[in-house]
């Protein structure tokens, strides 16, 4: 199988940096804004890029497309969590500076939003038209538990005794007690408990 590379994330959004800083020391007049494209846009671009290779059945090995899902879909977490916050905490300041795009901070989050819509709803058809269905063709399946026969639910019981409950951290969230802290990209399940005499 040949090699594919793709940039490293810590080379993107360099070139527009660069380029400005460039034309601030030489004193050139700046550029048109539309020569540039506006890194977070750029970084989403990327990213789609990546989710190309889990559709290219020709040269991708099916697990190789499955993992660049998966790589897709943390990639994504992780813009959110870093570039998108730091966004967020430009408007919340009220930083009215545009890009070297020209985008303002609000037009370049309303572009994100709009194009993550897209990618992710590319993301799921692509996973379920074509990678869970191939998958399933070669005996890798993802099941509900009414799917299940009884001995593998026996299965589930053991392993969710063994590995899961021991681990599981109950948090109680009411007014006596702070919201606690969740850590980012844990799995957390929220439920709500009532009194069953008063429905409090």
């Amino acid at each position: 199988m040949d090699t594919i590379d793709y940039p490293a994330l810590s080379t993107l959004g360099h070139t527009n940096g660069q380029a400005r800083s460039e034309t601030e020391s030489t004193g050139q007049p700046d550029l048109p804004a539309d020569r540039f494209s506006d890194r977070e846009l750029s970084w989403l671009a990327f990213n789609n890029r990546v989710l190309d290779l889990a559709k290219d059945e020709q040269r991708i090995p099916l697990l190789e497309r499955a993992k660049f899902l998966a790589i897709f879909a943390n990639n994504l977490d992780e813009f959110f969590m870093v570039r998108v916050a730091g966004l967020k905490r430009r408007i919340s300041a009220g930083v009215a500076v545009p890009s070297v795009s020209g985008l303002m901070p609000r037009e370049v989050h309303t572009a994100i939003l709009n194009r993550t819509r897209e990618l992710m709803a590319e993301q799921s058809r692509v996973f379920t038209d074509d990678i869970r269905p191939a998958l399933a063709a070669e005996g890798i399946e993802i099941l509900r538990w009414d799917q299940l026969t009884g001995g593998e639910k026996d299965r589930m019981r053991e392993l969710f005794a063994e590995r899961i409950f021991p681990v599981l951290t109950p948090l109680a969230v009411d007014p006596s007690h702070p919201f606690p802290y969740i850590s980012g990209l844990s799995i957390n399940l929220a439920v709500l408990v009532k009194n069953p005499e008063t429905g409090a």
